[in-house]
């Protein structure tokens, strides 16, 4: 399963973002294998609807899940919409992956 994880890094020993619209970067990571693509957050400079926008980048990277310390209301319900589930986290990546159990 692909997971969507709001990153301080772009590594899987970087911390989990605590905001998950407004993150740095993101990995998507296969919780199979491990492997993982990093990229720049392109909503996090955005002047308003960065939640939405976040949302939609790692669904349209197949993310099935998203982790990160909280969710702003819109991104919540983008989340909602788009099916994806939320897991709160802090921490290691590589660690809060291993957590999901997915």
């Amino acid at each position: 399963m692909k997971i969507g994880v709001a990153a301080m890094g772009e590594s899987l020993d970087a911390d989990v973002s605590d905001q998950f619209a407004r993150c740095p970067f993101f990995l998507i990571v296969d919780s199979q294998s491990m492997g993982f693509e990093s990229f720049a957050n392109p909503a996090a400079a955005m002047p308003g609807g960065a939640g939405p926008a976040a949302v939609q980048e790692i669904v349209n990277r197949g993310a099935r899940v998203a982790v990160a310390g909280r969710l702003g209301p819109k991104a919540e319900q983008a989340l909602q919409a788009a099916g994806l589930r939320f897991v709160a986290a802090s921490g290691r990546i590589r660690d809060a992956v291993a957590a999901c159990g997915a």
